[in-house]
């Protein structure tokens, strides 16, 4: 398990924390793996009946760290993060979020995967794959036109600007705006709830509700993957991804 994705098991939830504060809870290859260890690992024991992501009550995740991703040198199949957005997609137990602060990228492609998404009042999610010469991930050129209509979520993958906790709410892609002080006690809550259900019902309702968009959305996200890792080695994104690296660093 990394240093940065910490886990704890209560009353049948597994919380699995980002915890890489002074980058903004950057994710890197070794963060993915520890959360895919946490998902398989939780739909390995009976005693985890449901999981919660977050990461601060101030910060989710600034996305993908770029400098890590830059170094990568294996095959997409064998990269942790691809692990982890194949986990997403096959994960047999609830899973929550709780999103503060910056949810970019990943940070919030991934939510379109859980049953159940909160945001604190700060939150802002940001899409900005085209900004670094790259395409949707995570199946979300697929889940996002589903949940919003096509036009907004043509608007928020092509240009790729960021948007409120509010208008996510109204568009539907979260479930509740909270507080900072609010956020993780009452996602912690709601994953409590669930865990406490009936299981097999809880199971059998989430499979009706995933079953009709199944094979499109695994047909997708692999599809999405080529694209993503065809653009990730262009010309285009490396100036874009420099670039962008050295707006960060202030140089």
């Amino acid at each position: 398990m990394s240093k940065h994705i910490t886990q704890q098991v209560t009353k049948g939830v597994l919380i699995l924390t980002i915890n890489r504060p002074e980058k903004r809870n950057a994710l890197t290859q070794d963060m993915y793996q520890a959360l895919t260890d946490g998902l398989e690992q939780a739909s390995k024991h009976d005693d985890v009946r449901a999981v919660l992501i977050q990461g601060s009550s101030s910060c989710f995740t600034a996305g993908n760290d770029l400098k890590d991703f830059q170094s990568i040198d294996q095959p997409p199949e064998k990269l942790p993060v691809v692990q982890f957005l194949r986990c997403l997609l096959d994960f047999d137990k609830p899973l929550i979020a709780a999103a503060a602060g910056a949810a970019v990228g990943i940070g919030t492609t991934l939510l379109l995967h859980c049953d159940l998404v909160y945001a604190g009042e700060d939150t802002r999610f940001q899409l900005p794959f085209t900004h670094l010469g790259l395409v949707p991930e995570a199946g979300s050129s697929l889940l996002l036109p589903q949940l919003v209509g096509y036009p907004r979520a043509a608007e928020l993958l092509l240009l790729g600007d960021a948007f409120d906790a509010k208008t996510a709410k109204q568009m539907g892609m979260i479930n509740q705006v909270l507080t900072s002080k609010e956020l993780l006690p009452f996602a912690k809550q709601q994953a409590q709830r669930i865990a406490a259900l009936p299981t097999e019902a809880i199971d059998a309702s989430r499979k009706l509700l995933r079953q009709p968009r199944r094979k499109a959305l695994r047909r997708t996200l692999e599809a999405e993957l080529t694209c993503f890792f065809n653009a990730l080695s262009s010309k285009e994104s490396k100036r874009a991804i420099k670039a962008a690296l050295k707006r960060v660093s202030g140089d």
